[in-house]
């Protein structure tokens, strides 16, 4: 209910909740699941009730049915289970609503689900599967969002760090000697910038809000690094010295549609008119990257994105006369001068591009 009422961000206030709770770690495990699960599949749940339902329900109820929904069509509850311990966990208010319905939603699984279209079938907006579907090819747009379905793999680097394996691989990609200087100028939560710093670079991570520089800096004091200043400042108009930096990363904020299975809510949060808005800010940051790169050194750009207007486009778009492009090798895939990862089963989307500078 708060993340669909109150705008609340799903990984956030989840483990903020469970924090509070005395639940063992199965329990928390099923919370995390049920609730990530049934709002990202809450289009096709909501078609899957909308035949047993005279009106719209109440936000409590609809929660309730969601929940009750998503175990029976996505996690094969036996049924008397599914609806017994949703109604007992439902409103004393809305049991008998949410019983009856999920008796006939139990019939209507059972007897297999007519979906009108593929979008209400794979529950995203209209707008996310035409978008890809044109960048990607349809295929390759459909597993990549069926892939986002699921639930996402927790990976953990040898230091403990939690960090997706997309996002190690953006690291593992990028060349670093120890003692470089490397500038990271969208650094929260820390994740790229500590395992630069795990490498022997010294790091300088810039960050625009308060509040996402303290996690970097939580996330460094955790780990012990003594290689890594953090700045609250503009990525956009970093106070950094002109052509000192080894490598600049330009890890950018983006519409994030490569990993929408970690950010259950974020389908239903982003609109298409953001993707605009983003690139304009991307090819800002990458310029003002390019302004802090060494003759000889490189500019790395990531995202954890699919649209081309997002990945080839502000390549192409960002002005960067002395730079030469570098091809990122395997385990990416080609994608115009960079590379592109698409969400599996085992981790998330992500593409990268890197230049070189004359000199």
């Amino acid at each position: 209910m708060r993340i669909e009422a109150d705008d609340a961000y799903a990984n956030v206030v989840v483990p903020n909740l469970l924090g509070a709770c005395d639940l063992d770690g199965r329990d928390r495990r099923f919370v995390t699941e049920l609730v990530y699960g049934a709002t990202r599949r809450r289009r096709a749940l909501d078609h899957i009730l909308e035949p047993f339902l005279t009106h719209d329900p109440p936000p409590a109820a609809r929660a309730a049915l969601r929940i009750g929904a998503y175990q029976l069509a996505e996690l094969g509850t036996p049924p008397h289970a599914a609806v017994g311990a949703t109604v007992e966990a439902t409103s004393k208010r809305y049991r008998g609503l949410v019983n009856a319905v999920l008796r006939r939603v139990a019939g209507r699984v059972e007897a297999g689900v007519d979906w009108p279209d593929d979008a209400t079938e794979l529950s995203y907006p209209d707008w996310i599967l035409d978008r890809l579907r044109a960048d990607l090819g349809a295929s390759a747009a459909d597993e990549a969002l069926r892939a986002m379905n699921g639930r996402a793999t927790v990976h953990r680097r040898v230091d403990g760090y939690v960090q997706d394996r997309s996002s190690q691989l953006v690291i593992e990609s990028l060349p670093v000697d120890t003692d470089d200087l490397v500038f990271d100028l969208c650094a929260a939560p820390g994740g790229k910038a500590t395992a630069l710093a795990d490498r022997g670079a010294r790091v300088v991570a810039v960050e625009l809000h308060p509040g996402r520089a303290r996690r970097v800096v939580e996330n460094r004091d955790s780990l012990g690094s003594d290689r890594l200043d953090v700045v609250i400042a503009d990525g956009t108009r970093p106070p950094l010295a002109a052509r000192r930096a080894d490598l600049v990363l330009v890890d950018s904020p983006c519409t994030g549609l490569g990993a929408l299975r970690r950010r259950p809510d974020a389908r239903w949060r982003v609109g298409e008119t953001d993707v605009d808005r983003l690139v304009d800010l991307q090819i800002r940051l990458v310029e003002a990257g390019a302004e802090l790169v060494a003759p000889g050194g490189l500019l790395a750009y990531s995202v954890c994105t699919l649209t081309s207007a997002e990945t080839v486009g502000v390549a192409g778009q960002a002005c960067l006369d002395d730079f030469e492009p570098v091809a990122v090798g395997s385990p990416w895939r080609v994608h115009g001068t960079g590379g592109l990862l698409l969400p599996d089963a085992d981790a998330d989307g992500m593409a990268l591009f890197c230049w070189r500078r004359s000199g």
